[in-house]
């Protein structure tokens, strides 16, 4: 009961500066992460949370269940069999480089054996829809810098998690059975993608008998129970929850628009319930023996794969195009955060009992933590920049201008 208090109060504190918070650096997201770490054993000893709690690995697991079900429904898939080329580049092409320079970093500069690198880098390479929303959210922000961004981050985690069992079943003492894992994990793919897509053809099937149908008052609540059923069947099956839940919210979406715009508040309130809780769990777990017991060699890799790696991955997947422009680039090689994907696979890991778990989880922990801190303080003052280059009219480097200097400012005084 403790938790629920300390979470109470962490969302009032966050609901009252989040006005504050919309208008310059500070973040609610790292509140949430400094109060975890405040009231845990680290500092206050008020909650008592350790890596292998349950409630640790429920709280991500829900939280990034809910962000990729209404992150999907943000996914036009007219749009995106229009402009599909950007999103391929960046898990085609990006993501794989991630990974691999993420493994050669880990390797040379923290000692990690090739295998836990590998898995290090597997386990960090997927992005976070969460701690970019800022830039997803906002209409100022150009759409095919959002959808890159959106489709990138709601696919990645699905595409990620393959590669993490086999390295652990590889790295572990059940090595000889990552052939056997390996067909699991497509069984457990293609269920997700299934389920996500047959579950809301149903449910719209449904509200179309005539005796069927939801009242106004209620019909938020039919997106609600359609991904309630989907998140407890993909469990009980062991199917995908994150790709089914990125598809189930495309696919309500796309079949019935009335029920995205019905349910689109309360799913936007329940996803960030979710993540400040998961936040404020994950935030516990920082304590200064978690970021003493990492050496030198793993906070330059901690630095490198934030400031380094995933930019120069994404830059050089978009190699070549010139659908989005030179500024587009630049924010979607910065918006790489590491999430709440990763907080799950990186407690997989914990929990996997391979040689060098700990180790490996105490590298992803830190990059998790330092990643939420640099990108859900750096959101808004971007996605800001956008409205104000929009309002003074100056164009982009790359973009052919529409508007003078001149007109902009006469448009932005009237």
């Amino acid at each position: 009961m403790v938790l629920v208090v300390v979470f109470g109060a962490a969302l009032l504190v966050a609901v009252l500066l989040s006005g504050l918070a919309a208008r310059t650096v500070l973040s609610t997201s790292f509140l949430f992460l400094v109060g975890g770490a405040l009231v845990s054993d680290g500092f206050l000893g008020l909650i008592h949370i350790t890596p292998d709690s349950e409630i640790v690995s429920v709280t991500a697991d829900l939280a990034l269940f809910a962000v990729l079900f209404t992150d999907g429904m943000h996914v036009s898939l007219p749009k995106l069999r229009a402009n599909w080329k950007n999103p391929a580049r960046a898990l085609g092409l990006g993501m794989p480089l991630a990974f691999v320079f993420m493994a050669l970093v880990t390797h040379y500069l923290v000692g990690l054996d090739w295998t836990t690198s590998f898995l290090v880098g597997a386990v960090l390479a997927p992005t976070d829809p969460v701690f970019a929303s800022a830039i997803v959210g906002r209409a100022e922000v150009p759409a095919k810098l959002r959808q890159l961004l959106n489709v990138e981050s709601g696919i990645n985690d699905g595409l990620a998690l393959p590669v993490v069992l086999m390295l652990i079943a590889a790295a572990g003492p059940t090595a000889d059975s990552a052939d056997a894992s390996g067909s699991t994990i497509a069984v457990e793919l293609l269920l997700g993608l299934v389920f996500g897509v047959v579950l809301p053809l149903l449910v719209n099937g449904l509200v179309r008998f005539r005796l069927l149908g939801a009242e106004p008052k209620l019909q938020p609540l039919l997106p609600l129970a359609t991904g309630i059923i989907l998140y407890a069947t993909c469990h009980l099956t062991h199917a995908n929850p994150y790709l089914a839940a990125f598809s189930a919210g495309a696919t309500l979406a796309h079949v019935s628009p009335e029920a995205k715009t019905s349910f689109e508040p309360l799913g936007e309130a329940l996803a960030e319930l979710a993540k400040f809780a998961a936040l404020l769990v994950f935030g516990a777990l920082l304590t200064p023996q978690l970021f003493g017991d990492l050496s030198f060699g793993g906070y330059v890799a901690v630095v490198l794969a934030i400031v380094l790696i995933r930019p120069a991955s994404l830059l050089i997947s978009l190699l070549g195009t010139s659908v989005i422009s030179r500024k587009e680039k630049l924010v979607a090689a910065w918006f790489g955060p590491k999430g709440f994907a990763s907080v799950v696979y990186g407690l997989l890991v914990l929990q996997s009992g391979i040689p060098q778990a700990e180790e490996a989880f105490t590298l992803i922990a830190v990059c998790i933590a330092f990643s939420i801190i640099a990108h859900s303080s750096t959101d808004v003052p971007i996605a800001r920049a956008f409205d104000v280059d929009e309002l003074i009219g100056i164009p982009d480097k790359d973009q052919p201008a529409t508007t003078t200097p001149e007109e902009g400012r006469l448009d932005a005084r009237a």
